[in-house]
């Protein structure tokens, strides 16, 4: 790390420290905001009693001892004439250590079997039983089931938010060292969720959280430095931060490929979100299954990919070797090099096996598929099943790159960047990773941003290398938390929505920043208070648009102009709204700058500018095409009585009427619906 910025952390660390005893009596305070539902397990509401009194631990622990052993004990020591009263307490300890291990060895047992369980469950009752098994673990001093318990009372796993007592149990976690408590803890302070907000606050436990081992934590301070968010901004920090979370990822990612995940924009129209792409609807997933059942071989490779690596909401499961067996019969060569991964790699459904994934493999290479090339290169650069052999590794990713294949691109890039059966080319190496990287090759991708970081056969890019790392770190295992939050979302618990994709939004996420503050800006949730949101949905659409969204940078506008959140200031609406229409071409910024430039609002009235920007969004995008017609149809008819009937250039004795005090502040919408009762009219008399 950086001395500066370490010292930077240092003097913020000594500058708040001074504000805790503050912050704490300020938590004791906020027993009233049980921002959510009453936890509804009675176990789990026993275990936040045991947690509360964990004072008296010891003592639970004490009235385990066998009373017996423990006579028989003491009265060998005094036949012995021990009289030593230290040494009796050490006997009692050495009595006591083994009925702890005891309870420890059983809570490890109860964690992992309840872990197991939720990790393989598919229903609700396998979810409450894993919870079961979780809560008997924390009372027997599992920390790892008390995390677990309190993520689940602060995301309201199945039903049991309660922010107020997950706080409890972070602050009892907190200090016992547990870094996932450090950095919840932060979490809540940042947004001021069930605690005071506090950014210097947060910072500290994140700080700490990082220095601990969390990833999250890590990423977070990452995003912050890179934007300059409480602290200075410092791309050398960041890039210390992200590589950290990077290295953790790509050691994952080199292991198995890992699952992508789906991220649904809430801000999109309702009628798509109910069947939006990215997560398939159960009936048409059902009229898929129907129609690979009927020998579609497309559908059946389709339905096996989405099953092979759990793929649009889709569980991760094995039917997937089903359909592709089904495909492969009917001579699919993508069907049999999928079935050649499967045994390659390994699972429950197609055990290891290397003499049957080269047979696979290579009838699928035998039909040019690029697959199976890969998998037949990746066969011999590993010497799994055959003699390791790069010269016949290097072959086959040529022809699988050449069909633009991208884990073979990155293969190459790979073999010239290690030196792998080739002299090490660092100008190929970039090449083929940045091929790679186009289609989202996730491993090639972290190679560019070491390349970049490392000023390696490229010229050295702080800000690159840490754009391409932070890609990389948004494929961790926390990006899962998008599907359980959309699905919270589609049932209706707000809440456990938004503290899950505020999560996200904290960490940089720009998807999840702007579900964030659609959500606060509809104003159902409860877990703040109805003057944060507008103000904390302002923040996050602006962390968004910095990010490149534009219709973050239209609603950024739209709270200047309004005076959500902030006060009403035109001049900065109409600069947004340029930003919006210049970089991002947005159709509904154009429209808003017309309007702006029609009635002088912020900036200079410009008849002529305002109908160039109401035709420009028309063209932009067809579903401005009324809303520009009717504002148009307003523009000339306005124009048109401000040049005939309100002003006489002869004789100068007309005025300019002013229509917002005669008729009103609304009388433009009067015009409107005018012209549109006009146009009813005319056109009726035309159908007759």
């Amino acid at each position: 790390m950086n001395p500066l910025a370490l010292l930077v952390e240092i003097l913020i660390i000594i500058e708040v420290t001074t504000k805790n005893t503050e912050a704490e009596r300020y938590n004791k305070k906020q027993k009233e905001v049980n921002v959510t539902t009453q936890v509804s397990v009675s176990k789990v509401k026993q275990f936040l009693l045991y947690l509360l009194e964990q004072g008296n631990a010891n003592k639970i622990t004490n009235k385990r001892e066998n009373p017996l052993e423990k006579k028989k004990h003491q009265h060998k020591l005094k036949i012995k004439g021990i009289q030593n009263k230290n040494l009796l307490k050490r006997n009692q300890n050495y009595f006591k250590n083994p009925a702890k291990k005891s309870i420890t060895d059983e809570g490890d047992e109860l964690f992992k079997m309840g872990n197991k369980i939720l990790q393989e469950s598919k229903s609700q009752k396998q979810k409450t039983e894993a919870y079961t098994l979780f809560t008997r673990a924390a009372n027997m001093g599992n920390l790892k089931a008390m995390e677990k318990m309190a993520d689940a009372l602060l995301f309201g796993s199945f039903g049991m938010q309660n922010i107020t007592a997950a706080i409890q149990l972070y602050e009892s976690l907190a200090k016992e060292g547990s870094y996932k408590a450090q950095n919840a803890l932060g979490f809540l302070s940042s947004y001021g969720i069930g605690m005071e907000y506090d950014q210097a606050k947060a910072l500290i436990y994140y700080t700490f959280g990082s220095a601990g081992g969390s990833m999250m934590s890590q990423m977070i301070l990452g995003y912050r430095y890179l934007s300059g968010i409480n602290v200075l901004q410092n791309c050398e920090v960041a890039l210390n931060h992200y590589k950290k979370v990077a290295d953790y990822i790509a050691d994952k990612l080199e292991k198995s490929e890992g699952i992508p995940v789906e991220k649904v924009r809430l801000t999109e129209r309702p009628e798509n979100l109910s069947s939006n792409s990215e997560i398939l609807d159960w009936d048409i997933y059902q009229y898929y299954k129907f129609l690979a059942e009927r020998g579609d071989v497309q559908i059946q490779v389709s339905l096996g990919q989405l099953h092979l690596i759990g793929r649009k909401g889709l569980d991760q499961d094995y039917s997937a070797l089903y359909y592709f067996l089904k495909a492969a019969k009917a001579g699919s060569a993508n069907a049999m090099a999928f079935i050649g991964k499967m045994y390659f790699e390994g699972n429950a459904a197609a055990p290891q096996n290397n003499a049957t994934a080269f047979k696979y493999f290579s009838m699928a290479a035998s039909k040019g598929n690029a697959i199976g090339l890969h998998g037949l290169g990746l066969l011999y650069f590993h010497g799994k099943g055959v003699p390791v052999n790069y010269g016949e590794a290097l072959k086959y990713f040529q022809k699988a790159a050449e069909k633009g294949w991208p884990n073979a691109q990155f293969q190459l890039g790979f073999m010239y960047y290690s030196g792998s059966g080739v002299w090490k080319d660092y100008k190929l190496a970039f090449k083929y990773f940045y091929l790679a990287s186009q289609s989202g090759q996730p491993l090639a991708i972290y190679y560019l941003a070491e390349m970049y970081a490392t000023g390696t056969g490229v010229l050295r890019s702080c800000r690159t290398a840490v754009e391409l790392y932070k890609g990389v770190c948004e494929l961790g295992h926390w990006a899962e938390k998008f599907l359980t939050a959309y699905f919270a979302y589609k049932d209706g618990d707000v809440d456990s929505s938004l503290i899950q994709y505020a999560l996200l939004a904290e960490m940089g996420y720009e998807v999840a920043q702007s579900n964030s503050a659609f959500i606060l800006e509809s104003k159902k949730a409860k877990i703040l208070g109805k003057e944060k949101m507008y103000p904390m949905a302002l923040l996050l659409w602006n962390r968004a648009a910095i990010q490149g969204n534009a219709f973050a940078r239209v609603k950024i506008g739209d709270y200047h102009y309004y005076g959500y959140g902030t006060k009403k200031d035109y001049e900065t609406a109409a600069t947004h709204y340029s930003i919006a229409a210049d970089k991002h071409h947005s159709a509904q910024a154009m429209f808003n700058l017309a309007y702006m430039y029609e009635h002088g609002l912020g900036i200079a009235k410009d008849i002529h500018l305002a109908r160039r920007l109401y035709d420009m969004a028309a063209q932009t995008s067809p579903d401005a095409h009324i809303p520009v017609f009717f504002a148009l149809m307003k523009l000339e008819t306005m124009h048109l009585l401000h040049d005939i009937l309100f002003f006489n250039q002869f004789t100068m004795k007309w005025k300019w009427l002013k229509l917002d005090s005669t008729v009103g502040p609304y009388w433009d919408l009067l015009v409107i619906g005018l012209i549109v009762a006009m146009l009813i009219f005319l056109l009726r008399n035309r159908h007759r």
